[in-house]
């Protein structure tokens, strides 16, 4: 019988599985990737590797000295029983952060607008105190724009009934509404002296989502140059909420990874987060298979930085609250050893 070997479900759970099983999983995660983008498959080596890394009965496993690689981390302003500039300083001191962000509990630009002016005395605080780089970070969230929450027709209840006009026109008009409490915040947040924004999320809420992220990103780079962008997805493929809509003569909707970081950068972002959602029902080599394939053809011409998302439930991290560190080593060291990205 072969030997067996303890390995990670999407969701958490410890299964065991011999070497040859473990490389049926990496195939079909990468076949499925092919499939479904029409994406290049991985090398024979690269899926080596990656078996190698998954049937490893090692608790830990990480990078070779030298190839390590930016630690950037959204949302690391809050969460903890500490304030949020001791949580920053926490990241930088005890977790060896390279980028930190502060954030509010609620995270998304249309609460953080109204108080706008306190979290900009936040940042300057934290500027002060800190010496890594610190951002903002908020979602885009454009589903609060619209009832009961908002001042926009419901395009939720409204495509169920075959009402797609009044749909997409809503829409259309909080993504307006999105852009702007997006730019009067990064404005407010770049006075305060952020080192940049993060547009965490982008396209949650679907095409419109993501349209509002482009827009807000191009009027913040040409207001200020040296200032820096990060769009961060919600997942690997842009849902098509809206359907028709475009930028720069592209449309968003159906978008995966690569085609997303051209219009990212095209709107003037600095770095690029892809995120890949993670199956539950499939093994962790499967799901880290799948994601390293739909992301390796952004890295044949990225012109900017490119830092996966890779945390609860995208990026190959299984979709649990405290995941265990067998399963976030290896996902990452698959990400950093099979794409050269810039950071996770």
């Amino acid at each position: 019988m072969e030997h067996t070997v303890p390995t990670r479900m999407g969701d958490g759970s410890m299964v065991h599985m011999s070497r040859s099983d473990i490389e049926a999983e990496v195939r079909a995660g990468v076949e499925a990737a092919v499939k479904r983008a029409k994406t290049p498959p991985l090398a024979e080596d690269e899926i080596e590797h990656l078996v190698d890394i998954y049937a490893s009965p090692s608790r830990f496993t990480g990078v070779d000295i030298g190839t390590e690689v930016v630690l950037s981390y959204d949302g690391s302003g809050v969460g903890t029983f500490t304030a949020r500039l001791q949580d920053l300083q926490m990241y930088e001191q005890c977790f060896a952060a390279d980028l930190v962000e502060l954030c509010h509990g609620d995270y998304s630009f249309k609460a953080v607008k109204t108080i706008a002016a306190y979290e900009a005395q936040s940042m300057r605080d934290a500027q002060l105190a800190l010496t890594v780089p610190v951002q903002y970070g908020a979602m885009p969230n454009l589903g609060l724009y619209c009832r009961p929450d908002g001042p926009v027709p419901n395009w939720a209840e409204l495509l169920p009934l075959g009402r797609f006009d009044e749909a997409r026109a809503g829409q259309e008009e909080a993504v307006e509404l999105a852009v702007t409490d997006m730019v009067n915040v990064g404005v407010d947040l770049a006075e305060a002296g952020a080192d940049g924004i993060d547009f965490d999320t982008a396209g949650a809420a679907g095409d419109a989502d993501f349209l509002a992220t482009l827009r807000a990103a191009e009027a913040l780079r040409a207001r200020y140059p040296e200032f820096g962008i990060e769009i961060g997805m919600a997942g690997e493929f842009v849902l098509g909420m809206h359907g028709e809509l475009e930028y720069d003569g592209m449309r968003l909707a159906g978008l995966w990874p690569r085609d997303q970081l051209r219009v990212a950068t095209k709107a003037g972002a600095h770095m690029f987060g892809p995120a890949v959602n993670v199956n539950t029902s499939k093994s962790a080599a499967w799901n880290v298979a799948r994601a390293v394939t739909l992301v390796k053809p952004c890295m044949d011409e990225t012109t900017i930085p490119i830092h996966m998302n890779a945390g609860m439930g995208v990026g190959g991290v299984p979709m649990t609250s405290y995941n265990p560190v067998d399963a976030v080593s290896r996902a990452s060291r698959a990400c950093v050893d099979i794409l050269r990205l810039d950071g996770l």
